[in-house]
């Protein structure tokens, strides 16, 4: 939507009053070059940020994609309507015009089984099946629902190459049961002998499925399931499959899984340097999963997070390299990172004292933020291809400055980020609304 006239009105205003702004010619001489005009050459309006209708305002998008693998598609807020509607209109673009099957989410390895069950024909509701597995997350939606019930449509009527749902997160809030049984499953097949070791091992953890009371457990008795945990991933890594190779490598996948979890509770959150260890293991087990599942499969993946578990630098000291830095390292430019920014507008956030996600606001961009350069550009709503931008686009986008990037808790930032480092690709759009929670 162009927004030519009311930013021209103004100036023509102030043409027809014979006014002037006089600037002296060494002002003139050291003031920064406009961005704007080198950001609009390579700005694509977007027709909308809903699913549905014509999908032709994306074709530059997918261009820009172009042969990636795994494309990263953030969001600057966890609970703007606008950005999950937008993943749910690019997935369905990817599907059906670049040959993408996977949407891959930062929650649970757990939460995405039931997911990719459910989409591929499984039972159950599913206002009642996102309810059970994201209500301690930004995510129990009527957005997400959305999303689920078009996947499940789509597969119903192209059984022949369905679309899957990954989640490539620690399992949180619950370490499922369906991870143990099916490393107990296929070690009962396959090495009987072995199998009381793996329950052993398992038989305390699996009493800790609850993600907050593991968490309540002593920071020494966490440390020892997390060895015991281990221990049962060697094992069955041990195994020789010389049949059913498939069911061996979800199983083998299962147990590290587990691991995963159980290592990731083992860090002291209490001291700085745990934080930022433990947040360091977590993106970087996101990304081997993620390109895990992509070596397996063989599938496109469209994976979902914020702006900064997609992009390559990160802004915060207690995230020493973020998920998008770890693909990148292990799919090269067939990793491709798409970043949000939004100029104002209202998000669904909890704050430090409460846990309750309520509606949150922030005011228009002021003077000095990304946001606010970006939003004079004529579009209301548009993307751009970073890499091939101006060179005078780019190299404003390289510098540092406050961008709005709000987490699951508010207030929090505006922080100091470079764009251009950061992300491929970016998407700005004008206003955000907040998202839609399920009603309890």
């Amino acid at each position: 939507m162009a927004r030519t006239a009311r930013r021209a009105a103004p100036l023509a205003l102030a043409g027809a009053l014979g006014l002037g702004v006089l600037v002296a010619p060494e002002a003139a001489r050291a003031a920064p070059a406009d961005p704007v005009p080198a950001i609009e050459r390579a700005a694509h309006p977007l027709r909308s940020t809903d699913p549905g209708g014509s999908t032709r305002d994306l074709r530059p998008l997918g261009r820009m994609v172009g042969d990636a693998k795994v494309v990263g598609l953030g969001e600057a807020t966890h609970g703007s309507h606008e950005f999950f509607t937008m993943k749910d209109r690019v997935f369905r673009y990817l599907v059906e015009e670049k040959g993408f099957t996977t949407f891959a989410q930062e929650v649970s390895w757990t939460t995405g089984l039931r997911f990719d069950a459910y989409v591929n024909g499984g039972k159950g509701d599913v206002r009642e099946l996102v309810h059970k597995e994201l209500a301690k997350t930004p995510w129990d939606t009527e957005e997400y629902v959305d999303l689920l019930t078009w996947m499940r449509a789509y597969n119903a009527g192209h059984p022949e190459r369905p679309v899957r749902f990954l989640g490539d997160d620690l399992n949180y809030p619950e370490l499922g049961h369906e991870l143990f049984d099916g490393v107990e499953d296929y070690v009962r097949a396959h090495d009987p002998a072995l199998l009381p070791r793996i329950t052993g091992l398992y038989a305390p953890i699996r009493r800790l499925a609850d993600g907050d009371t593991y968490m309540a457990r002593p920071l020494e008795e966490r440390r020892k399931l997390a060895v015991k945990a281990r221990e049962a991933l060697t094992l069955v890594k041990g195994l020789q499959p010389t049949t059913a190779e498939r069911e061996f490598t979800f199983a083998l996948q299962h147990a590290r899984s587990v691991s995963q979890t159980a290592t990731i509770y083992a860090f002291p959150f209490d001291t700085p340097e745990g934080i930022k260890d433990g947040m360091l293991y977590r993106d970087r087990l996101m990304a081997r999963n993620t390109a895990w599942w992509q070596r397996q499969t063989g599938d496109k993946v469209l994976l979902s997070a914020h702006n900064a578990h997609v992009g390559y630098e990160s802004y915060d000291p207690r995230y020493p390299k973020m998920q998008g830095a770890f693909l990148r390292d292990r799919f090269g430019k067939r990793y491709v990172s798409i970043g949000f920014t939004f100029a104002r507008g209202s998000f669904m956030a909890q704050s430090a004292e409460s846990e309750v996600w309520k509606p949150r606001s922030v005011g228009a961009a002021t003077r000095g933020m990304n946001e606010y350069t970006l939003d004079k550009v004529r579009h209301d709503d548009y993307f751009l291809d970073i890499r091939s931008a101006p060179a005078a686009a780019r190299k404003w986008l390289g510098k540092g400055r406050l961008t709005q990037s709000i987490g699951t808790a508010y207030p929090d930032g505006p922080h100091k980020i470079r764009l251009a480092p950061t992300h491929d690709i970016l998407v700005h759009l004008h206003d955000v609304t907040a998202a839609h929670r399920q009603s309890p």
